[in-house]
């Protein structure tokens, strides 16, 4: 028996299908087949049913899973331990991401890390602040740059990086362009367009209006900042964007603080606050950390790596 063959037969349940592990695993999928019948013959046992339209487990299958996976995880930990004796980081790490972190040198902090850790494979993903906290504290992300309106979410550490201001963006020909701040109160009868529920802007933004007693009226949702500006610049309506899109918008719009009260923005680097870290996360982890120090002056909520 072969760990190979394990690592196939816990892919093909993983994913229900031959073709999708074979993808997965970087392999060619009459390969896959060939190492599981092996598997199946040692044992003596069918492990995989294909009759249907996806695979299942046999009886047998089901029993022989949870030893399949222990011993993965057995010489996977094994490895570890060897690579943090060695200094020798490998493996993988998967750093999240709002939109908006333009002012933020990610690239340069991710060319230092590939330099210094060659063997570890980098995934960057983009998603709104809930979905990527959920993926932080089940562990599909190791690092995320997170939009905060309130407290950081629950059984996350977070550091703030960024702090901005909250914008009205509108056409140059709409009756607000005329002022240079707007007050909360004065978005009240106007048609917002936002960012998604999910998200910090958002969140800034109905709480703020929450606590005035307001009941914003959004007329458009996006995800992204740069969509927010361009249907406002259209005159769809008011745009609530973070500073640096709403002033960084290369077109005709006019763009204004949002005044009492003064509503701010926060992008947080964020790692689960407990639970197990490979070498190579808690490697990133302390790079971000040392390389993207908090705004001065700004105390911000902040946990060790370790």
């Amino acid at each position: 028996m072969e760990l190979r063959q394990l690592e196939y037969f816990v892919a093909v349940t993983e994913e229900a299908g031959f073709t999708k592990a074979a993808a997965r695993l970087h392999v060619a999928q009459p390969g896959v087949s060939a190492q599981i019948r092996q598997l199946e013959r040692e044992l003596g046992q069918p492990l995989l049913d294909r009759s249907g339209r996806t695979v299942r487990l046999t009886e047998a299958g089901a029993v022989v899973l949870p030893y399949a996976r222990a011993a993965l995880a057995a010489v996977e930990g094994a490895r570890r331990s060897v690579d943090e004796l060695t200094g020798l980081l490998r493996g993988r790490v998967t750093i999240g991401t709002v939109d908006w972190i333009q002012s933020l040198d990610l690239p340069g902090m991710l060319s230092g890390f590939h330099r210094d850790h060659p063997n570890v494979e980098i995934t960057v993903i983009q998603d709104d602040t809930a979905t990527l906290a959920e993926a932080l504290r089940d562990g599909r992300v190791d690092l995320a740059f997170l939009s905060l309106g309130g407290e950081p979410p629950e059984g996350i550490a977070t550091r703030v990086v960024i702090e901005q201001h909250l914008f009205a963006a509108v056409s140059r020909d709409h009756p607000l362009a005329r002022r240079s701040t707007v007050p909360l109160r004065a978005l009240a009868d106007e048609n917002l367009v936002s960012l998604p529920k999910g998200t910090g802007v958002r969140a800034v933004l109905d709480e703020a209006c929450r606590d005035a007693g307001l009941s914003p009226r959004i007329a458009f949702e996006a995800g992204e900042p740069p969509v927010l500006a361009q249907l406002a610049a259209h005159g769809l309506g008011v745009a609530v964007l973070p500073e640096s899109a709403a002033r960084g918008f290369p077109g005709d719009l006019h763009a204004m603080p949002i005044v009492r009260p003064r509503l701010t923005g926060r992008i947080a680097l964020a790692w689960r606050a407990e639970g197990p870290r490979s070498p190579a996360a808690r490697a990133l982890i302390t790079r971000a950390r040392e390389r993207l120090p908090a705004p001065p002056d700004q105390p911000t909520p902040d946990q060790p790596a370790s």
